[in-house]
């Protein structure tokens, strides 16, 4: 009967220890509006399976790619809300919630991997803060290659884009779209090929990387080399969920995203390269810009930046002030 009773008491204290253990496993959601074989998406599904591994399955994280879980425009509200403990967002397309979101929009302003990461020091104290204050942290941020204009036909000038059906994704690709003449159509990532087939776009301002996900070499036959400028995406957390996390996985978290941010940039490089490489050998011509069409674009961003500079106030002309020292 003791025997019974010990056995009894020994079995219940093991299901009492054990039941911490069982519920220690803390699961999050991050929300991605790109494809797996995007270089941010392979990035992100690096840092999520870096950050299991440090906590030892303590924190799991699931990407939910292609906007699976939420479209690109939902993404930074659902992190917000706690619909989503972490997202993916692509920096300018918040600009008109908060000029300085848009700040690596600007045409021309940083054209080169050195001169964005540069924008991006200068930048990153006001985007903390401002995500602080909407109840969110900046993990890490990575930016896209540089920028080209994608078109069916053969453009010499600014001119040439007149009356052209041009994607926009951002206020700023919309912005540069009415500069030129050219009439902006909002179309978001994970639906640019079927707006290409359907004839509701037929050139855009963005990406090699982009210009392969989306296979625009099917549909579109120059991209004009203009390097205008590199948006940057951002990996947000909400801040409520990092708080409740140990200091032992934040600090496992923190590293994962330090890591993931220096891994992204080096990706960018070789993306940026391999895609120019790949739209040639798919019979795209890849072209530098003719001097007219690069003197036109850059009295595009002279515009843009002092357009941005008035409605961006102090903050924006101190992130400026600070990119250009």
């Amino acid at each position: 009967m003791k025997r019974r009773i010990f056995t009894a008491v020994a079995l219940a204290a093991s299901i009492t220890l054990g039941a911490p253990l069982a519920q220690a496993q803390t699961k999050w959601d991050l929300a991605s509006a790109y494809p797996t074989t995007n270089f941010h998406t392979e990035n992100i599904a690096q840092f999520a399976k870096e950050v299991d591994t440090a906590t030892n399955g303590k924190l799991k994280i699931t990407v939910h790619a292609n906007a699976a879980l939420f479209k690109a425009p939902e993404i930074k509200r659902a992190v917000q809300g706690a619909q989503a403990q972490l997202g993916e967002i692509l920096l300018v397309n918040y600009q008109n919630e908060w000029q300085l979101y848009g700040a690596d929009g600007i045409p021309f302003l940083a054209d080169s991997y050195e001169a964005s990461m540069k924008l991006y020091q200068a930048q990153k104290p006001f985007l903390e803060k401002k995500l602080g204050e909407q109840g969110m942290m900046l993990l890490y941020s990575v930016a896209w290659p540089t920028q080209g204009i994608f078109t069916k036909k053969p453009i010499n000038s600014a001119a040439d884009l007149k009356g052209i059906k041009w994607r926009a994704y951002s206020p700023a690709t919309a912005r540069i779209a009415e500069l030129v003449g050219a009439q902006p159509v909002t179309v978001q990532a994970a639906e640019f090929s079927q707006a290409l087939a359907t004839g509701v776009v037929e050139s855009t301002m963005t990406s090699g990387a982009t210009g392969v996900d989306s296979k625009l070499y099917e549909h579109l036959k120059y991209y004009y080399d203009t390097q205008a400028w590199l948006p940057k995406n951002a990996v947000i957390m909400n801040k409520k969920a990092f708080d409740a996390l140990d200091k032992p996985t934040q600090e496992a978290v923190l590293k994962a995203a330090a890591a993931a941010e220096t891994r992204g940039w080096a990706a960018s490089r070789k993306v940026n390269d391999d895609t120019i490489a790949k739209l040639k050998s798919e019979g795209m011509q890849v072209l530098p810009p003719s001097a007219q069409l690069k003197s036109d674009m850059t009295k595009v961003g002279e515009t843009m930046l002092k357009e941005w500079l008035d409605k961006a106030g102090p903050d924006g002309k101190a992130l400026v002030d600070a990119y250009r020292k």
